[in-house]
């Protein structure tokens, strides 16, 4: 049995794939690791590792070769790599001028529980979800008073090292 050692650009460890014979093509090679990697809405480019050199389909791999396989997206379809929908240079997209007037402003938007029957833009109910789902990281003692001592030093709230409530003359000494 001879085999083709390969390996995908990402990874650092090779696989071997056995064949019959002295060389497989490399349209060949492509569609048993297509098959064996169960992909599928991709093309693979193959090259050499020593030499850096790319195969064609009807190229011959002698045995014993190593191989690169790079995963390219097939033909018509997009890239999956944009990581932020909506999201442009850290800013949001400005909202699309409405066509329909019933629908929920934005402003109206944060304040509804229920969004997802509220008639709003699909946008907007994402912006109204992520600002809604942010509230809770908000502390309600940031926005409180704080509590002082006669001397006018606050008192009263937790110690970032050991998460217990001291005072300041505690935490000074």
């Amino acid at each position: 049995m001879s085999c083709v050692h390969y390996r995908f650009q990402s990874r650092l460890t090779y696989d071997s794939l056995q064949f019959e014979g002295l060389n497989i093509s490399a349209g060949e090679l492509k569609r048993q690791i297509m098959r064996s990697k169960r992909l599928k809405f991709c093309q693979l480019k193959i090259s050499n590792a020593q030499t850096d050199e790319k195969y064609t389909d009807d190229a011959l791999i002698p045995k014993n070769t190593s191989v690169i396989i790079r995963r390219i997206p097939a033909a018509g379809l997009k890239s999956s790599n944009r990581r932020f929908v909506g999201h442009q240079a850290g800013r949001w997209r400005e909202p699309s001028p409405r066509a329909d007037p019933s629908l929920l402003s934005l402003e109206q938007l944060l304040k509804t529980e229920n969004l997802a029957e509220a008639k709003a833009s699909e946008e907007d109910k994402l912006k109204a979800v992520m600002y809604q789902s942010s509230l809770c990281y908000y502390s309600s003692r940031a926005a409180a008073p704080r509590r002082t001592s006669a001397s006018g030093r606050a008192q009263g709230f937790p110690a970032a090292s050991c998460w217990r409530w001291t005072t300041q003359t505690e935490r000074e000494s």
